[in-house]
Order: C-alpha cells, then structure tokens, then sequence
C-alpha cells in the first residue's frame, strides 16, 4: 500500500471561518459550544479533502484555536505559572488568556516560527515546571476522526524541539527532560489505546546548527519514546539534514520525513535508508503556491522508489499551513497565472497523482501529467515574466548611500523636525474600524466611486491625525485607512505581482494575511503613497512620517517566483521603493519609515548561510533608503524577533531611527543593543499592541526606566511596539495616553538632573558595524 500523508493543513478554513469564530468568542458574541461546532466543522472538512486525494491518514494534532506550540504546551500540563491557571482543568477562556494576556498577566512572548512568517507563543518553563498533564482536548479529536470513520495520524511538536524554543529560567533546557519524558510517553500510551497506528513527531530543530549536547540527546529521548510508540515518524522540515544521516538512521523510530524541497541534495545522504524503515519524502512544496513539476518529481522519487517499495512515503515538504487553502476560489486571478500555482487543497491533489504514476506508470497518468505540463509551459511563457527595463537597472545601481554618515544627518534632522527629549510616535496604522472595511469592501465591488472613497479615507485619515495631535504626539502617522495590509497594498499597484482574493494564511492567532505572489519582474508603475501622505501632512505643522513597507519585507512576505534568485528580486523591489522614497522626499516629507518586520525572519537556519543572506539584506534597504535626501530622516521598524547576533548587519542598514519589539520580554532584548552601542536612534515597544490589554502609566514607566539605562536619552524614542490596525480606538488611545504620561513622567525627570546608570558597552562589536554590507550589490548569489 503506497502511503501519501501531510504534516498538516491550514486550520483558519477556505473563508476564515475560525478568525471570524474564534473573534466573536472573544467579543462575547459566540460561546464555546459554538466555538468547538465551528472546530468540528472546520476539521471534518480537512479530513474529507485528505480522504479525497487519497491520503492513508487524516491528520490530528495540526488544527488549533490559536497556536499549536501553545497547544503543546497546554496539553503536557505546563501553562506558565505566573497565570495561576489549574493546567488540569484550563479553560478555552483561559487558554486565550494565556495567548493574548488579561489584566493581571501579559501574554506569552511571540516570536516567528523558524524562518516563515507564522509567529508562535513561547512556552515559559523553570525549575518548578511540571508536566503533570492538561486538558484532553487532543484525545477528543482523536475520537472525532475515528467516529467520522478516518484513521489518524497524530501530530505533535517534540520534546527536544519544545525544549529547545521555550524560553527557560533558572535551569538547563535539557535538565527537564526527566520530568517531560514521561509526560509524553503517558500521551503515546493513551494514543496506543485510542487506536492511532502512527504518530507524527516535528523536531524541526535539526534542522540548526546544533551542539553536540542536544544531539546526543536525540538517541535516548527516542529510545523511550519508541518503547511507548512502535510508529513514530520523525518529522524534520525548513532544511536538511543530511549530515545527521547517521545519527537518523540509528534511532529506534518506524519513520523520518525530510524535506526534499528546500533541501533536495540531501536525499544523497539517505540513500542507503533501511528498507524496515518509513522514508518520507517532502516533495511538495509547503511553503510556496507553485504548481508542482510533475515530471520532475517523478524522476526524483521513481529511484527512491524502485529501492525501498511501501517504504517509502510521500508528503509536501511541510505543514500546508504557510500556503492558502484552496486555488478553486481565485476566479478573479488571470487563468495563466493561475495555470502556475497550486494551493493547499491542489497540493494533496498533486501527491495523488504522484502516488499514481510511481505504482501504475506515467501512462496511466498521461492525462493527468500533460496537463501538468502544458500549465506550467503557459504560465513559464507568460511575456512580463521578464522586463528588460528592470533588468536594465538592476545591471547599474546607483548609490547605495545617503551622502553623509549618521551623525552629521542626524544634527540636520533635529534642526528640521525640532523635536523634544523622548519624542514619541506609532509604527503607522490605526484601528482598521468596520466602517473602514465596508467602505473599503463597496469601492471593490463599485458600489462606490473613486472620489467617494478617497473623501472617506481623507475624513479617516483627518480623524488619526486628531486624535494623535489631542494626545500629543510628537512624529504623525496617517493610520493607514485606506490599507488593506501593509504588504497587500503595495502589491496590488506594483508590476509583476498578483494579488489573490482568498489567499489568506495565519500569521498569528485569529490575524491572516494575504501573500502577494511574485510572477514576474517588479517595477512601480506610478506613485503608490505620496498623494495620502501629503494630504496628512497638510493636516497639521507636526512632522507626519511617510509610511512604507521595506523590500525584504515585501520580498519575504510574499510567494516568490522560483525561477530567480531571491536576492535579485528583493533589489528589483527596492528600486521600485527608491523611486517612492524620491517622491515623498521632494513633496517635502522630512520622516520616512521604511518597515522591515522580517528581516530577521529571513535570515537562513544555519549560520554558514547568513553572510550571504545579509549581504544583499542590508544591500537592498540601503538602496530603498538612498532615494531621500540627508536631512530626511529614514525610520524602520522590526518586530517579534531575536536581533542578538545580527546586530553588525542592522547597525549597517544605517537607519536614522529603528523601532523595535520589547514589551513583552520586558525590554531584555535591549541588552544587546547596548552592549553593542547600537550607533543610531531606537524606540523600544513600550506596549504590546497584539494584546487588548491596556498597560498602566507606571508599567510603561518602568519599561522607559529600563531603557534609559541602555540607551542615550538622546537618542531614545517612545512608541508602542507595532502598528495599532487591529485593536480597538477605546484601548488604542487609553494606551497612547498612557504612554504620553509616562513619557512626560520621564522627560520631567531628566530635565531635573535625574541620571539612570547605563549599562558597560563594547565598543569593538558597533566599530565592525560598520564594514558590513559595502559591497552587498556585487555578491553572486
């Protein structure tokens, strides 16, 4: 029996049925029966699909209400303590508390998952932790697809990988393993008595560089897991890891998953797998919405095949939750660039062909496979696939700088923009009210005129500016009304990408974004922000900063063409920024930021990886930053990541103000920056905006306190952690004025002589800063 399975699928549904569900739990407009029919609805019909195509299993384990590390977490007993919760009897209430905070607790730290744009929450463990077992929500869905008349294949974040993404105090991550074990061998054990054949273990974390203490821990970890579990499947993704064939090949597990997409060369290093062992190859691709080469697959899975029979199974790379549910509903999408891609549901569709062609031949599939390849060749012949014109460019740069070095761009700044001790600003959106969205939703469908709209986003836009001017902010923003999303809007007017209707992928929680795909060569055909922004700025006589989003950004968040280096596509956006940049500067804007969230996020998993990586990074922000003048000063901000050991290549973007995630961490992450002397201007999150919570003047006054003693005053700036378009205007300006009495709290305080101790700095590591990236543009990736 030829096995095809996945390692999980999108949970949010075709029509963001969950977001909508799980939103309305929170307003009290739905209650938790009504929130597990939505669940049972939206796993059922995940299950039929995977029966459809023919897949052995229906996978349990991947679908969650909000994240399935949090998941984990709950489900061996181990919520953080600091909440008071009873691990045993935790409620669905509870369990969101956990993720968004209440007013007593801050949630749980959030941080990207690996090197995608999924962000989960942290488990917080110690030396008191216990994992003595929590609510048996996974057993039920267990049951579910039993009753339903589906055979499972259970899925679960492993022990090592938990452990070794937690943050841990006051104890070795390794030292809990005594207690986590047999946490985990009890869920095996109950798995075995509810009837799962295979249970699937992601341990993605081999695929990092990892010392030899964690990888000598992966023999006897397994060795008692499999005692408990006769079929686990040993799930790796995101990279290979092909050097760790060995150590693979000698644990006592039934299966390993590898991913042959991102890591295809590593298939040489298994080709001596057992034949009484599961191999399972990751041939589609999970993280992107190509439409899979058929016939190239083949011919890498068909040798694979002849050695090892049943042994060998077939998967896409990873978990489908990074690519949309399902293509059949992009109707507006140009039929030839939908002849390229492939979603969720297409993907499973794929695999079923495969299955088909390696046990009964190629000819029996013709039809299937000369469709196949006559979508791929018209979508490979597409004409705008290639500019000659962006390419013209991208063979001549221009000048990556800004004419002068920091600090003396830095005395013109404060010249033009005047600006206090402390200045304070947001990151850029406000609350996206219902209001916003019908008007924004009736203009799509023409049920209002272009000049209708643009007056509502205008009375929008003069009510941000309003209401930032009565809490007396320093830097505006526009709030960024008549934004679907900070990446979707600058899609739909740039040449080259396409812009689905239904394409929504989790991000966190219950918020989705829609990946642009990039099928083509980029340009910017005509102004994308300056006429919004001028309109702001001729609202009030405080500087109003001008609102982009960065090319690594728009890169990293997006489905890139495969066919190009990513590096290349990156500058061809940064030039169509460049160009942005220019025009906002002449229309006399004097503060521009130019956010790259993930920056970090792109950064590869091996280490060996990142110089090249960070080379055209840095090389493609600077070129953006380049098109304004000296004495306008370039903003960027930077969310939810670990910035520790990339500090030298952020220092070399050379941004005149960054702001930065460190609320929920309690600003430890500003340690870095100031035992690097970080060179430029930071603002450091006073708030977390992912939360409805409302933090108190004396919280946020605290948190400044902190930062004072790492960074100059001079040089610090106060601000919320990210954009506010998700929260509510009630808590968004209770929040504003919290942060404004805190910063006046301060800026009195510093003007009555009061110091704060900094911390020692090295001035060795801001020194090398300096050199990196110079000669980003000339790398050949």
């Amino acid at each position: 029996m030829f096995t095809t399975h996945t390692l999980g699928l999108p949970r949010i549904g075709s029509q963001r049925e969950l977001k909508f569900a799980v939103e309305k739990f929170w307003r009290g407009e739905l209650n938790e029966s009504g929130l597990r029919a939505c669940g049972r609805e939206l796993r059922l019909r995940h299950w039929q699909w995977q029966h459809a195509a023919g897949l052995r299993f229906v996978s349990v384990g991947d679908f969650s209400l909000y994240d399935q590390v949090l998941d984990t977490t709950v489900l061996l007993g181990a919520p953080p303590a600091r909440f008071g919760f009873d691990p045993a009897k935790l409620s669905r209430s509870q369990y969101f508390e956990l993720a968004r905070g209440n007013p007593a607790q801050p949630a749980c730290e959030m941080t990207k998952w690996f090197d995608t744009n999924y962000h989960f929450l942290k488990p917080e463990f110690d030396g008191d932790t216990r994992f003595d077992g929590g609510p048996q929500w996974l057993l039920e869905e267990v049951r579910e697809a039993k009753l339903a008349g589906f055979q499972p294949k259970v899925q679960l974040l492993g022990p090592l990988s938990l452990l070794k993404l937690a943050r841990v105090q006051g104890i070795a991550p390794l030292a809990l393993l005594p207690r986590l074990l047999p946490a985990y061998v009890r869920l095996l054990k109950q798995l075995v008595a509810e009837g799962c054949e295979w249970v699937q273990l992601d341990e993605p974390i081999l695929g990092l560089d990892l010392d030899q203490q964690w990888l000598a821990a992966f023999a006897p970890v397994y060795r008692e897991l499999a005692a408990a579990h006769s079929h686990i499947l040993l799930a790796t993704y995101f990279n290979g890891v092909g050097e760790h064939s060995t150590l693979l090949t000698s644990l006592p597990v039934a299966g390993l998953h590898i991913d042959a997409v991102r890591a295809p060369q590593q298939l040489e290093a298994f080709s001596a797998w057992p034949t009484n062992k599961v191999l399972s190859v990751g041939i589609v691709d999970g993280r992107n919405i190509w439409k899979t080469d058929l016939d190239a697959a083949l011919d890498t899975l068909a040798p694979l095949h002849a050695r090892l029979g049943d042994a060998l199974w077939i998967a896409p790379s990873c978990s489908l939750l990074h690519v949309p549910a399902d293509l059949e509903q992009e109707t507006e999408l140009s039929e030839t660039i939908r002849d390229g891609l492939s979603f969720a549901r297409q993907k499973l569709a794929e695999l079923a062909t495969l299955a088909r062609a390696l046990c009964l031949g190629r000819s029996v599939c013709f039809q299937s496979l000369e469709t196949n390849r006559t979508a791929l060749a018209r979508f490979r012949a597409l004409p705008a696939r290639n500019d000659a014109a962006v390419a013209a460019r991208l063979a001549s740069l221009p000048e990556l700088e800004r004419g002068l070095a920091y600090g003396e761009r830095a005395v013109l700044q404060r010249e033009r923009l005047q600006l206090p001790l402390l200045p304070t600003t947001t990151i850029g959106s406000f609350p996206q009210t219902t209001a916003i969205r019908a008007q924004r939703a009736a203009f799509k469908r023409g049920e209002l005129s272009e000049r209708d709209y643009r007056e509502a986003m205008q009375a929008e836009i003069a009510q941000a500016v309003a209401k930032q001017e009565a809490l007396g902010l320093d830097v505006l923003v526009h709030g960024e009304a008549e934004r679907s999303d900070m990446v979707d809007y600058f899609a739909e007017q740039l040449a080259g990408v396409a812009v689905c209707r239904h394409g929504w992928v989790q991000s966190y929680g219950s918020r989705c974004v829609k990946p642009p795909v990039i099928w083509g060569d980029v340009s910017r055909p005509k102004a994308m922000t300056v006429e919004w922004t001028r309109y702001a700025q001729t609202l009030s006589k405080l500087p109003m900063k001008g609102m982009l989003t960065g090319p690594v950004t728009l890169v990293q968040w997006a489905f890139v063409r495969d066919d190009k280096a990513r590096a290349e596509v990156a500058l061809q956006m940064a030039l169509a920024l460049r160009d942005e940049v220019a025009e906002l500067d002449a229309a006399g804007i004097a503060a521009i930021q130019i956010d790259e969230p993930a920056f970090r996020e792109g950064l590869p998993l091996r280490r060996a990886d990142w110089p090249a990586y960070l080379d055209w990074a840095v090389c493609a922000f600077k070129l953006s930053a380049a098109g304004s003048r000296p004495e306008t000063q370039i903003h960027t901000h930077m969310c939810y990541s670990e910035f520790e050991d990339i500090l030298p290549a952020i220092a070399a973007m050379d941004a005149d103000v960054i702001t930065i995630e460190t609320s929920r961490s309690a600003m430890t992450l500003l340690d870095a920056f100031g035992e690097f002397q970080y060179p430029n201007e930071i603002g450091p999150g006073v708030y977390d905006i992912h939360s409805p919570r409302v933090p108190a003047v004396a919280e946020m006054t605290v948190l400044l306190e902190k930062a004072l003693r790492v960074i100059p005053a001079d040089r610090l700036w106060v601000n919320p952690d990210c954009g506010l378009k998700t929260r509510g205007w009630p808590e968004t300006e209770a929040a504003l004025a919290n942060m404004m009495a805190a910063t006046q709290q301060l800026r009195q305080r510093l003007r009555s002589g009061e110091t704060f101790q900094a911390q020692g700095a090295t001035t060795a590591a801001a020194t090398a800063a300096t050199g990196h990236g110079g000669a980003c543009c000339g790398h050949d990736d």
